[in-house]
């Protein structure tokens, strides 16, 4: 999986600690996820797209084998 959280997080001046915040996760799970190595919950997925003000399939790539 790939992500533009790092793109849509510059877009609305949000840390990792502030977007982190929001959705209710530790700012680990941000880091990972903006690295690609956690497939996050449909559940959370949701919440950081709505919180950057975008889509999930705006936000997150995903396809490939890799992501099996």
């Amino acid at each position: 999986m790939q992500t533009r959280m790092k793109e849509f997080r510059a877009r609305t001046n949000m840390t990792q600690a502030a977007l982190a915040e929001a959705v209710g996760v530790r700012r680990e799970t941000i880091v990972f996820l903006e690295k690609g190595k956690y497939n996050p919950s449909l559940r959370l997925a949701w919440q950081v797209a709505r919180t950057l003000g975008t889509s999930v399939d705006e936000l997150f790539i995903f396809g490939g084998e890799e992501d099996e």
